[in-house]
This record gives structure tokens, sequence and C-alpha cells, in this order.
């Protein structure tokens, strides 16, 4: 079976258990997706009532200090009771959850913001044990052929997310984060899948865990960056014809969406550095040479020059908005013809996939 060698049958049942995990994590995400969904289109008429609540509150704060005024001016003397109705009030608010500075802009209850939440740390909980279970399986890191490749960069895109989320309230994110999610997963599954089995002597190495898990960190990274790079697009439009309905209310606005493209870009790009670094270091140890103009290699270089590209405009000639993006964009189809398409039609030194 070419330069693999299966697992024994002792260890077939843990491959099973993993293939099962794997299904399971993209039913949940699914259905996270869906609940996310749910809550973006519930977005508008949340708002609605929350303005209202909102207009509301501020006519009884009008009429509430209207009447103090007036008792003030009624008597000089009663400066005492005046104190204590204020303090009444103020109380009230306080209790009532209306007072402080800690108040969201967006009171009203998203709950199927939490459960998409929820299941999302379920979905990625499922597929983290799939990859683990692989793993035990074969007895080597699950990082050497497109299936398990592809299973490691989705998780990394959803650890990415949910530890974003406990720092920022990024559930509007949520539905735009599912959805790759579970379109890699099913790629995977469908498409990529690959028996469980050993490594050919030459991918033996320490440098396995190094460069491809650094890899797929990126990738993850530079899909979350994309995803919010196309949200801008999105949202600069809306922006630009003056509309006001539609889900995007949910969203920041394009300038807020345009600064967190970039901030992810930049922490993705020295990481897609670094792996072009380590696969180079290792192509020294497993072949003889640090460069061979593999067509892997090649196209890693182009999604390097590329991203390059977007971060030195930014900086030293000012490019953002819609110029950076159509960059972004590029940047982001070069990773998936380099995935997609050198992979598995172009012959080279990285063609061990088995597919």
């Amino acid at each position: 079976m070419s330069a693999f060698a299966l697992i024994d049958e002792a260890n077939s049942a843990l491959a099973q258990n993993s293939t099962y995990a794997v299904y399971a994590s993209g039913l949940v995400l699914t259905l996270a997706m869906l609940a996310f969904c749910v809550d973006l289109a519930q977005t508008p008429g949340r708002k609605e009532r929350t303005g209202e609540a909102a207009a509301h509150t501020g006519d009884e704060d009008a009429a509430e200090g209207a009447s103090t005024t007036s008792s003030r001016e009624k008597s000089a003397g009663g400066a005492t009771a005046v104190l204590e109705r204020t303090e009444t009030h103020s109380s009230k608010r306080d209790l009532d959850g209306d007072g402080g500075s800690d108040l969201p802009a967006d009171p009203a209850p998203r709950k199927w913001a939490g459960t998409g939440m929820a299941l999302t740390w379920l979905g990625t909980a499922a597929l983290v044990l799939g990859i683990a279970l692989r793993g035990f399986a074969v007895g080597r890191p699950p990082l050497g052929n497109m299936y398990e490749f592809d299973l490691v960069g989705t998780a990394f895109l959803l650890v990415c997310f949910l530890g974003w989320s406990l720092r920022k309230d990024v559930r509007w994110l949520g539905a735009f984060v599912t959805l790759p999610a579970v379109l890699f997963i099913m790629l995977a599954a469908l498409v990529y899948y690959t028996e469980a089995s050993k490594l050919m002597p030459s991918l033996q190495s320490y440098w396995l865990s190094i460069h491809v898990t650094v890899a797929t960190l990126s990738i993850g990274l530079f899909t979350i960056g994309f995803v919010i790079t196309c949200l801008y697009l999105a949202q600069l439009n809306r922006e630009e014809k003056g509309k006001t309905g539609g889900f995007l209310k949910a969203l920041p606005d394009s300038k807020t969406l345009d600064r967190l493209a970039y901030g992810v870009h930049i922490i993705a790009f020295p990481l897609w550095m670094f792996t072009i670094l380590a696969g180079a270091i290792w192509a020294q140890e497993a072949w003889g040479a640090y460069w061979n103009w593999d067509p892997k290699e090649v196209w890693s270089l182009v999604i390097f020059i590329v991203y390059a590209a977007y971060l030195h405009s930014r900086v030293t000639v000012g490019w953002s908005g819609r110029k950076a993006a159509v960059v972004v964009i590029i940047g982001f189809a070069c990773i998936l013809i380099n995935y997609g398409v050198v992979n598995v039609y172009f012959v080279g030194q990285h063609s061990y996939s088995g597919l």
C-alpha cells in the first residue's frame, strides 16, 4: 500500500471511534451555526425593542428631573426631601439594573447566541477528541495527510474563535466561523478521508509536529481574517447605501471590522513565515536541501508574498478599505489553491497524502 503501513487491528477501534467523533462534531457545529443564524435573524427586532426601551427610560428620567426641579422651586427648605427623593430614585435604578457603567449596549436576552456558543464548545470538544483518538490509533501526531491536516486546521479555527470569545463578545462572528468549520469537516470526511496508517520514513521526524502544527494554526487565523474581511466589505456596502435593517446591524461598524481583520493577520503572518522556515530546515534534514522549488514550497512562498504585500501596503502606503480587502481575498484564494489543488494534482515531495 505505497509507502504507508496500515495500523494493526488493536488500534482499529480507536480509529473508528475517531471517525464517529468527527461526524458528531460536524453535526453539533451545524446546530451551532443554525442557532447563530437565528440570533442574527432576530437582531432587527431586538434592536428596535432596545431602542424603544431606552426612549421610554429617557422620558421617565426627564419627567423625574422636571418634578425634582419643581420641588426645589416650591420650597428652599425642602432640600432634605428632594435629596431623599433623588436617592430613592437612584437606588431604584440600580436595583432594576439600569444603573452602572457596565450596562451592555444591547441588554435584550440573546438565548440563541448563548445556545450557539454552548454548541460550539461542545462541537469543538468532539473534534479535538476525534483528532486525539486518531493520534492514539496511529501512534504519531495526527498531521500526516490531508484528512488530518484539515481536521487540525479546523480545530485551530474554532479554538481561536472560542479563545477570543473569552475576552470579547464575538457572538456576532459565530455563524461565520462555524460555517467554514462545518464545510471543512465535510470536506475531510467525504473527500480527503484516509485510512489510519503509519508514515513514510522521511516524515518520521519531530519537525512534523512543529512545521505542520504551526501551519494549521496560521491557516486557522487566516480563515478568521478572511471571514472578517468579507464581513467588512458587506458592512461597508451597507453603510454607503444608507441601509439600516438586516442582520448586519449585529456586527461592528466597517472601520472596526477592518481594524480587527488587520490585527488577526498581524498574528497569522509571522506564524506562516515560521512555517516556511521550519519546512526548509526539515527539508534539509530529510532530502539534503533547504529549498527544492517543490510545487508546495512555491505556493507557500506565493502566500507569504501576498500577505507581506498586504501588511506592507497598510503600513507604508496607508492602504485600507477595499484595496486591502482585495489583497486579503487573493491571499486566502492562494491558500485554498495550495491546499486543495497543489496537494491533489501536482506531484512533488509533498505528495504523500494517499489521495
